[in-house]
């Protein structure tokens, strides 16, 4: 790998470390943080839901203006601006009182953090060659998740407070080391021609490019139901299972993540094998939905059942790397920016409608049939998207969309 290309995958290897950090640190410390500005144990969960749909839906936002940027204005800009936001709305976190005041900072966090992970892939892409792209998106994706790890133990050591003030920290520091990395050749090209870039109406002129977008982003969207539904809402899933004993949402969380780690380098190594994205994004999607299964039979027997399902969803749901990569691969350079930076975030923000549909549903059949139900929905979308994706791997990346 030349130099250029390992500074860039360097570098968002050590962003998205830092963003997977703050996005994952809200599920820690959710519970602590809002006892701690007095929300009574009532409410815990409608309040933790409420900001962390605000959040979600920050990165939506996010999602759509770093995308556009990326494209307009270049890769290197969009992880410069996204970090110094999330990070310095991390630092404010650690001094809410309000639930008001939570909000508005989630969001903006959300806002911030929805850029470091297309920005990051979509340079990282166009750098390296066609043949080993698929190893350095692997490395951002693996290395980015043990954020989550350290976050759950930095939770567990210090107050709820210092942990945000952690992650803001790492983020600014992390700002020193960007000023080295170059910006991608592929990008520089289409700058100095009459290309159309960060369109949106672009994206969706054509109806075989939408259906190309949305089935780039159904595939990712069961990922975000086991991070935001079954791991995140644990403590209240597990009590319906019949578990006594109260988990610790940060083991939960850190259990997870260290599957998580060894699915993103096993989905991103097996798909370079393979030679095929389609064919791991299949096989784990498969896992997946076995280990969501296998999470309702055991979690409510022991803790140490949760920790072990929720491990065991953290590996199956490790091909994030290869989804990201996909999104990357599927589209031409002016939109890809775009494409790469908005569908990561929009199966982020499908945790909207997931907790919102579990929310309206488990008044009237219980917190585990909700889930369940809203599972399956997620699947059954996850596999019909699956059939329409193309075969990208190795794909000429120096193309435009019309």
């Amino acid at each position: 790998m030349k130099r250029g290309a390992f500074l860039a995958v360097l570098v968002a290897s050590l962003g998205y470390f830092v963003d997977i950090y703050d996005l994952i640190l809200f599920l820690v410390v959710r519970v602590k943080s809002l006892r701690g500005i007095g929300v009574p144990e009532s409410e815990l969960l409608d309040r933790g839901v409420l900001l962390l749909n605000l959040q979600m839906i920050g990165m939506l936002s996010g999602g759509v203006l770093w995308g556009i940027l990326g494209d307009k204005r270049g890769r290197l800009s969009v992880l410069f601006g996204s970090i110094f936001l999330y990070s310095v709305a991390n630092v404010l976190n650690g001094f809410v009182r309000t639930v008001p005041e939570y909000a508005v900072l989630r969001f903006t966090a959300g806002l911030g953090l929805a850029g470091e992970l297309g920005a990051g892939v979509t340079l990282a892409s166009e750098i390296l060659e066609a043949e080993t792209r698929g190893f350095g998106t692997t490395i951002i994706a693996g290395v980015g998740v043990c954020g989550a790890i350290v976050a759950a133990l930095v939770a567990r050591a210090f107050s709820w407070q210092v942990a945000y003030f952690v992650g803001g920290g790492l983020g600014l520091g992390l700002l020193a080391l960007r000023v080295s990395v170059s910006e991608s050749g592929m990008f520089e090209s289409v700058r100095t021609r009459a290309a159309r870039r960060g369109d949106l109406a672009l994206l969706f002129a054509k109806g075989e490019r939408v259906r190309r977008y949305l089935a780039v982003v159904l595939v990712g969207v069961p990922i975000w139901y086991a991070v935001g539904i079954l791991v995140g809402l644990s403590p209240e899933l597990c009590a319906a299972l019949g578990l006594a004993a109260k988990p610790d949402p940060g083991r939960s969380v850190m259990a997870f993540y260290a599957g998580a780690t060894l699915g993103d380098f096993g989905s991103g190594v097996l798909s370079q094998l393979l030679r095929s994205r389609k064919k791991v994004i299949g096989l784990f999607l498969g896992l997946t939905a076995l280990s969501s299964a296998g999470y309702f039979a055991f979690a409510g027997r022991s803790l140490s059942s949760l920790y072990l399902c929720a491990a065991a969803l953290g590996a199956a749901t490790g091909y994030w790397a290869v989804f990201v990569t996909v999104a990357a691969e599927h589209f031409g350079t002016n939109l890809r920016a775009t494409a790469t930076t908005t569908a990561p975030n929009v199966v982020r923000g499908a945790v909207v409608p997931m907790t919102a549909a579990f929310q309206a549903l488990r008044g009237s059949v219980g917190v585990v049939t909700a889930a369940i139900a809203v599972g399956v929905g997620a699947f059954a979308l996850a596999a019909v998207a699956l059939g329409s994706l193309e075969e990208t791997y190795g794909r000429n990346l120096d193309y435009l969309e019309d």
